[in-house]
């Protein structure tokens, strides 16, 4: 356990699955209370939250704020402050994906692929920030992805934005460089979650071959290590980050991506 880290309040958004939740788990496994966002049956978000408090003796406090709205982003940063105590780390995790062609791309859908990949993280980062310099303490770290440092095509919304987040990162690592907040990305491969295992199985029924071959092949096309990230790595990486001994990472963008961007 990383001796900093218990009792301090993280914010995830989109961590009601998949990464988001994986990372809620690993920092409350460190005392961590958790400040949950996301898409859920309230009944999910119950079990959620009762699974970390049993398991991990830490309090949790859930909003469900749709990130396309700022006045709710900023609702969600107050409400998680005033349930769980001033956020000392938040992640921006959530994010959403759309494939078409620059030509056919909806531009409805292109906006909210910024406004939730990209402007959500500006929100946050501006209400959560200055709790954090009011201690001196604090650990933002944006979940951007390979595509914020090489692109793909059919994906020019989600490319453009998380360029962005690996922009953001940047700039705002710089204006707090001399404090005790780290602004730190991490840029992720092919992640194993239900999203990829969803493309998975289309490929696999696309072309009549079993859920494994089909992994193979779409790995096959970026990933040189044919092995898909796990969400408990990502999970490792992002508390590391959150520790004494990352406190001269600043601005960093991090790849876990079985060396996609190594090519």
């Amino acid at each position: 356990m990383f001796a900093n880290l218990p009792g301090k309040v993280a914010l995830i958004t989109g961590s009601t699955s998949g990464i988001g939740l994986s990372v809620a788990k690993k920092l409350a496994s460190q005392g961590v209370h958790i400040g949950l966002n996301g898409f859920a049956k309230p009944e999910e978000v119950t079990a959620i939250r009762k699974e970390i408090e049993s398991q991990f003796k830490v309090k949790t406090f859930y909003h469900g704020a749709d990130l396309k709205e700022g006045t709710q982003v900023k609702s969600m940063v107050q409400e998680t402050s005033k349930a769980l105590g001033s956020v000392d780390i938040l992640v921006n995790n959530a994010g959403i994906q759309y494939i078409e062609t620059a030509v056919n791309f909806p531009e409805q859908k292109f906006n909210d692929i910024i406004a939730i990949n990209l402007t959500a993280a500006f929100l946050t980062t501006k209400y959560a920030l200055p709790q954090m310099l009011d201690k001196n303490w604090g650990r933002i770290i944006n979940i951007a992805s390979v595509h914020g440092l090489v692109a793909s095509v059919n994906k020019c919304a989600y490319v453009a934005a998380k360029h962005g987040i690996v922009g953001l990162t940047k700039a705002t690592a710089l204006e707090v460089a001399k404090t005790g907040v780290t602004i730190n990305a991490v840029c992720p491969g092919w992640v194993m979650t239900k999203l990829i295992e969803t493309q998975i199985q289309q490929r696999a029924d696309q072309y009549k071959i079993s859920f494994e071959e089909a992994q193979i092949k779409l790995l096959e096309e970026k990933q040189p290590s044919v092995t898909p990230v796990s969400t408990d790595q990502l999970g490792d990486l992002i508390t590391f980050l959150c520790s004494n001994s990352a406190s001269q990472i600043k601005g960093s963008a991090y790849t876990m991506d079985g060396g996609w961007t190594a090519q």
